[in-house]
Order: structure tokens, then sequence, then C-alpha cells
């Protein structure tokens, strides 16, 4: 193994500096690509889709639990999948592994879900033996098909607008890889991270950054009330409007 060149400290700092430079117009690319995303077409879902959930036969409405997103990834659970019946596929375990809590999506008005067409009873048993907690569901009809999923992995990205659903972005093949983290999930949706410093077109919902940060366990409860925000707005207060991230 050839390695780098071993150097003072100062000369480290300035190579990272260097580098540091190209890491900026990288995050800044993402955010315009981001911004772009949201600007994409709707495309309108108008087959009924089925699925077998936890609790029965529901809709793909049914999926966004009563929130403004959904996020579908189709994971290989399923027979004839190798690693089957105690794993899913290996890729697919993997991204699993990755998944953030969800309340960090959900108070973004954002539902994740996974769909297989293995039985509930399967999944249910997997789950549990590889400690995944995202609601998982079972295609039941051609959903897979309609959205190039049904011979390779993928995430769709939905809206609803009342009872109707729209297909608003779609990611495969190595764009999965950056799934799993709340921020990436949040970046392929429709209505992005929601803050105010993006650019989104006019009249989409944003609030200040950080104001919606909160610990997966607090309480489901007014903003104000918050245990998180409570916090945050009083250190905010102390250090007198600074940025105290």
């Amino acid at each position: 193994m050839k390695t780098p060149p071993i150097v003072s400290a100062q000369e480290w700092e300035a190579a990272r500096q260097q580098l540091l430079v190209k890491e900026k117009e990288l995050t800044r690319a993402r955010d315009a690509l981001a911004a772009e995303r949201r600007r994409m077409p709707w495309l309108a879902v108008k087959k009924n889709y089925k699925f077998d959930g936890p609790k029965g036969k529901v809709s793909l409405l049914d999926l966004f639990e009563g929130r403004r997103q959904l996020i579908v990834y189709r994971a290989f659970l399923e027979p004839r999948v190798a690693g089957w019946p105690e794993h899913a596929c290996i890729g697919c375990s993997m991204v699993a592994d990755q998944v953030a809590h969800v309340a960090h999506l959900n108070v973004r008005n954002t539902t994740l879900a996974f769909a297989s067409r293995a039985s509930q009873k399967d999944i249910a048993r997997v789950k549990a033996r590889m400690g995944w907690e995202m609601p998982w569901y079972t295609i039941m009809d051609d959903f897979d098909k309609d959205f190039g999923v049904d011979e390779w992995h993928g995430t769709n990205a939905f809206i609803c607008d009342g009872d109707s659903a729209f297909r608003t972005y779609f990611i495969n093949n190595r764009g999965d890889e950056q799934m799993g983290n709340t921020w990436n999930y949040l970046d392929i949706t429709a209505l992005g991270r929601q803050e105010e410093w993006e650019a989104s077109p006019e009249g989409y919902p944003q609030t200040p950054p950080y104001e919606w940060w909160i610990w997966h366990d607090e309480p489901n409860m007014m903003d104000e009330d918050r245990p998180g925000l409570v916090q945050l707005r009083a250190a905010r207060a102390a250090s007198k409007g600074g940025d105290i991230t």
C-alpha cells in the first residue's frame, strides 16, 4: 500500500482547507439540485393500489398515515431472493440498517415505508430478527411494476393532495446509497426540508432551521411546549441570537 506523504500539523490543515473549498461547492450544488427537484412536475397516481399491512388491507393513501408526503422503498424480501427465508436481500438489508429514526421525517409531515412481496408474517419475523422498526407493507398488485421496482430496488416519493396522490420523484441504483439519512430523504421530496433558507417555490411550507428538530422520544405536544424547542430558544436567547449549532 503506497501511503500519502506524512506532513506537519500546519501542512495537514492547509491541505484540509484546500479540500474544504471543493466540499462546500459540492454542498451548494447538492442544495441547488434539491431545489430543482422541488420544481419537478407531479405525476397523478390513477390506480387504486392495495397493500397488506400489520392491521390488514390498506391503500396507497393509507400508507401516508395522514401526512402530506410518502417515501416508499421497494425492498426485496420474498421467496427466490438470496437470503430467504432468514433475511431480505443483502443490499436491501444494508439500506434498512441505515434508516434513521422515522420520527424525524414524521415531524416534517413525511412518512417512510418499505414494501416487499413477502407476507406480513414473514416481514414481521425478519424485522424482529434484524431490529428494523420502519413501517413495512406487502405489495398486492402491480405497484412494483408500475413504479420501476419490480426487478430492482428503488425509492419513490409521493405527495398527497386531498384524496389524490402524485408521484414526485424516483431514485434507484447508486442513488439509493445516500438514503437512510433524514436530510437525504427530505431532499428527494417535493417539499424538501421545509426550512426558510431553501430555494422553494412561493407558498411552500417553511420554518426556521433547527426548530423542528426533536428528541425522538419526546411526547406528541404543541411546538411551544416541546422540551427540545424550549431549550433551543432559551440557548439562542442566552447567546443573543447566535447560531448555537
